[in-house]
């Protein structure tokens, strides 16, 4: 990197960083202060102007101020306080955001629940936030039934409608037995600000919300996450994408979750702007929503990226104002096809976790990278990346009892170190706490929050994801990451979803590659081979490929890979197409071949020696 581009690199860095900070500066005092506090201007300012569009109501900045005292008033009235937890359970729409709005005001902590959790796993979010108070979406009711029986003591439930179809709302909700009418009740409720001296008591450090980890190894973690954090977040946001009052935001991802909920909400509510929120994510809808709303930017994560690009061409999908969008996951191999396609000015990626402490970000658009930061602020922050056993999962360390630094290209985990300045707030439960913190890592008593992901920075200072931990498996000696399999695999035209795991062979040690695939009309498994041999080294190729007909994801589009990997490849208990790399292969004829019982006895028997 030449000199001129280091510290371009390093202002954008500055800039951002140092404008966030100056803005949340009072948050971290002892003086009074919280979220709202940061919007009062546009409340006043820009009154009639549109804050929230949805698809069936939408919320001018007066509006959502007078919703969001409503909701204040309310929670008072049913005797809740600063610290009390209400969950919500409802879909994107504009209420969702006034609902946790107003409940910050007198200092309660909303929980933001999953929409499309039920039964059990429901009911444990519900437990880990010690939930009384319940407000469920009327869309959301019979699936916040289903928790009912896994709960000891059931919270007070209360339904809300939407805009259009409030009418008679409070005789249905009645008739139905699924809980109070929420609209009726926060309608008799005044729209004034709350009393002022309870303001006082409220601080920066206070908790806004429980965002809840996806639950993609276990059941879903409660995150905590303060007025400061939250601020932080969507302030950073906004301030790297360069966001003004005249920027409409446009969200998909769900609001439950930090992207959609911390991100873009903060982004847009803080430069005054406009959100537009979709119900939820549609590859069909999504250009023309964009160019009805005049979108100037949008949140976006990788898997979203790869559905537009491998989704037919729209008429709308140029006919956009955008100028930026930020996000996380847009992996290499669909970046910059992305960004041609739908001519996109400007992508900045970034890293971070819901429950982290800090947050890396590419606002220049260097290709591939999650971010860059300068190396007096990697020291200052305690931003490391450390060696890790793949085999056994854990940090290394050396004769001492330090961790080892990775050298420049080396993968290894990232940790950053817990001071003030970047605080861990962790979760409710604190075993899962503890297990994120790494202690004595290069000195004694120190402490850092560990990422749980692989990473990787190059001798200019940008930072590159590899792999979560977990998802990097060792096979023939090799590490293999399965981020990098996905990539190669996914440039197939006729692929359209790879999710690359490992699974145990009988006879072998480590894990075998196994690539579970979502495939179109030009899928061709030869041509698929063939790419694989020229592309990947010998440990790195799949071993196995399983055709689906589509893929399970979370509700923040991450590949669930628990379940494929307890499949594993027995064609008598999968329905699926199977195939395997022919070990016998000699440059001719197909590399893949069918996967049927009587290989997979030779397989299991080390007949078939793979």
């Amino acid at each position: 990197m030449n000199a001129f581009r280091r510290l371009s690199e390093d202002y954008r860095v500055l800039k951002t960083g140092v404008s966030t900070l100056a803005a949340t500066r009072k948050l971290r005092s002892d003086t009074p202060f919280d979220y709202s506090d940061l919007l009062e201007t546009h409340i006043r300012n820009r009154a009639d102007r549109p804050a929230v569009i949805g698809e069936s109501s939408s919320l001018t900045w007066q509006e959502l101020d007078a919703y969001a005292n409503r909701v204040a008033h309310w929670a008072l009235s049913k005797g809740l306080r600063r610290g009390d937890v209400v969950a919500l359970l409802m879909e994107n729409r504009p209420e969702f955001i006034a609902i946790w709005l107003g409940l910050s005001r007198i200092g309660a902590v909303t929980a933001m629940l999953n929409t499309n959790l039920t039964g059990e796993r429901l009911a444990h979010c519900l437990r880990e936030a010690d939930v009384a108070h319940w407000i469920v979406g009327e869309e959301l009711a019979e699936a916040a039934e289903t928790a009912l029986p896994h709960l000891k003591t059931r919270p007070e439930i209360f339904v809300s409608r939407e805009a259009t179809a409030r009418a008679g709302v409070e005789a249905e909700v009645a008739a139905s037995g699924k809980g109070a009418a929420f609209d009726v009740a926060i309608a008799e409720q005044p729209n004034t600000d709350i009393n002022p001296t309870m303001r006082a008591e409220r601080r920066g450090s206070d908790l806004l919300f429980f965002i809840y980890t996806s639950g993609t190894t276990g059941m879903p973690k409660a995150a905590r996450i303060s007025h400061l954090k939250a601020a932080t977040t969507g302030l950073g946001s906004s301030n790297m994408q360069g966001l003004t009052a005249s920027d409409r935001t446009y969200c998909c991802l769900p609001l439950y979750h930090s992207a959609g909920g911390m991100m873009a909400v903060g982004a847009s509510l803080f430069s005054g702007g406009t959100l537009v929120v979709a119900r939820r994510f549609s590859a069909k809808r999504f250009w023309s929503d964009c160019a009805q709303h005049e979108v100037t930017s949008f949140q976006y994560i990788g898997e979203l990226c790869r559905y537009l690009l491998n989704a037919p061409p729209h008429p709308d999908e140029r006919n956009h104002r955008l100028r930026v969008i930020v996000g996380n996951g847009l992996r290499p191999d669909v970046w910059e096809a992305f960004q041609e396609r739908f001519k996109i000015p400007r992508i900045a990626e970034f890293y971070g976790a819901t429950e982290g402490n800090f947050a890396l970000f590419n606002a220049s658009g260097h290709v591939g990278a999650v971010g860059y930061m300068p190396s007096f602020l990697r020291k200052s922050m305690g931003i490391e990346i450390v060696r890790f056993d793949i085999d056994k999962e854990k940090i290394l360390r050396d004769p001492s009892g330090h961790c080892e630094r990775c050298a420049p290209g080396e993968a290894g985990e990232l940790i950053v170190k817990i001071s003030e300045a970047t605080q861990f707030e962790g979760y409710t439960n604190t075993e899962a706490t503890e297990k994120k913190v790494l202690r004595d890592a290069f000195g004694k008593g120190d402490a850092y929050f560990r990422s749980g992901d692989l990473l990787r920075m190059d001798e200019d200072g940008y930072f590159y994801f590899v792999d979560r931990i977990g998802d990097t498996f060792r096979w023939k000696g090799e590490n293999v990451a399965t981020s990098e399999v996905s990539e190669v695999i996914s440039v197939d035209p006729g692929v359209d979803e790879a999710n690359v795991y490992g699974v145990p062979v009988t006879g072998t040690d480590g894990r075998a590659g196994m690539a579970a695939l979502v495939t179109n009309a030009d899928f061709d498994v030869d041509r698929l081979g063939r790419t694989i041999e020229q592309e990947l080294a010998f440990y790195a190729r799949p071993l196995f490929l399983r055709i689906l007909p589509q893929m399970e994801i979370t509700g923040t589009f991450k590949h669930r890979k628990v379940d494929l990997v307890r499949d594993g490849f027995d064609p008598s208990t999968l329905t699926d197409v199977l195939y395997f790399l022919d070990p016998k292969w000699d440059g001719s004829g197909p590399r893949y071949l069918p996967l049927d019982a009587e290989a997979y006895q030779e397989i299991e028997s080390g007949e078939i020696r793979v």
